[in-house]
């Protein structure tokens, strides 16, 4: 018998159920949707354009990773928005898509839960090994009408256990042991994006609620710097900007930008 997996049906605009005034396009094979919607933003696409492919061959993730997922067996898209709020809740948008798509894969997978800052997981519980079942880059482009945001989601959905890029990722119908649609799980996702963004408005809710499922909190966590160094401490909280606050012997400091790895117990 063949391990090979199942035909990959492509997703379907017709059936797709996407927020009002949002346009949805899909490719059948992109470098990187980021980079392409970033370009057409900048040349004056109006927010609200999704780009979805159906394979994306240099996926860029936080630091430049790349990576590259077999046909039709992920959700992997971006979208172009224009955050109407002020410059300090920028920091909050990787945080609010996090959220989103947790939202949108808590009623699939109970033990779904957020790393800090914006890796969504099905968490290992007190052996901190949980395994991620999506990621998201979201970047800042300059345009003529003001800043763009441009948020890339990347959902391991139909993957088997060979076809995942490292050893503690996982998909969706892994742990639900049942195929998913595609094409309705992106509905879900985007309906859930864009519903929640009213939260930017009030980022101190949106932080006790991203604080509610983010299971870094409490963890011991090695904290992997931009400068190469690594600072080892408990996280303690998300502060007001998004950061993570972490204690160490020495007092606390705040990481708003670097690799976070959560510390299994010895």
């Amino acid at each position: 018998m063949s391990d090979s997996p199942a035909p990959r049906p492509p997703i379907d605009l017709d059936r797709l159920v996407a927020p009002t005034g949002w346009r949805v396009e899909v490719e059948a094979a992109t470098p990187s949707t980021n980079a392409a919607v970033a370009e057409r933003g900048r040349a004056g696409e109006e927010p609200g354009l999704v780009l979805v492919t159906e394979h994306q061959t240099a996926g860029r993730g936080r630091l430049d990773r790349t990576w590259e997922t077999p046909a039709r067996s992920s959700l992997t898209f971006s979208v172009l928005l224009r955050p109407d709020v002020p410059a300090q809740a920028w920091s909050w948008i990787p945080l609010l898509t996090g959220y989103a798509v947790q939202a949108a894969l808590a009623d699939r997978l109970p033990d779904i839960a957020l790393k800090w800052p914006n890796d969504v997981l099905v968490d290992g519980g007190d052996s901190g090994a949980g395994r991620k079942v999506a990621g998201i880059l979201v970047e800042r482009i300059e345009t003529d009408r003001g800043p763009m945001a441009v948020v890339g989601i990347g959902i391991n959905v139909d993957q088997t256990l060979d076809e995942l890029p490292i050893a503690l990722a996982t998909s969706v119908s892994l742990e639900t042991g049942e195929p998913v649609e595609r094409t309705g799980l992106l509905g879900q996702v985007l309906g859930s994006l864009h519903g929640l963004q009213g939260l930017l408005d009030d980022t101190e809710a949106l932080r006790r609620a991203y604080a509610d499922v983010c299971v870094t909190l409490g963890r011991t966590v090695d904290v992997h710097l931009p400068d190469g160094t690594v600072r080892r401490g408990e996280a303690l909280d998300i502060d007001a900007t998004g950061a993570l606050v972490v204690g160490t012997d020495d007092g606390a400091f705040t990481v708003a930008a670097g690799d976070v790895v959560h510390v299994r117990p010895a």
